[in-house]
């Protein structure tokens, strides 16, 4: 499986997450969220919103354009932080966040670096 494949896989993988978690949201953020210049939209958007809205759509929109995806991702770090909820919320969602980290930086898996 290309690499572009396994990304979009993992971008339905958080979607799919996300939808059966409390954090999924039917109604979009008003306009204005939408115009922040904050990474993860953090001065108005909570992060479960940041991700629904702003990132999934983007880098679904990158892959349809076969544009350059990003270098590195590191995802997961902000929303260990950020995200509240309880851990069986929040663990499908850290799982997925993890998974698709790892496709962006390959020598770290497992929290271990490995050799190439």
């Amino acid at each position: 499986m290309s690499r572009e494949s396994q990304v979009r896989q993992s971008l339905f993988d958080i979607e799919r997450v996300l939808r059966e978690s409390p954090f999924w949201q039917v109604v979009p953020p008003e306009d204005e969220a939408f115009n922040s210049t904050e990474p993860f939209s953090l001065d108005t958007m909570r992060p479960e919103e940041w991700l629904q809205w702003v990132f999934l759509p983007r880098m679904h929109a990158l892959l349809d354009s076969d544009l350059a995806l990003p270098a590195e991702l590191a995802l997961l770090p902000y929303f260990e932080d950020a995200l509240e909820g309880t851990p069986e919320q929040t663990a499908a969602v850290f799982l997925r966040l993890k998974q698709l980290d790892e496709l962006f930086n390959p020598d770290v898996q497992d929290g271990a670096v490995h050799d190439a």
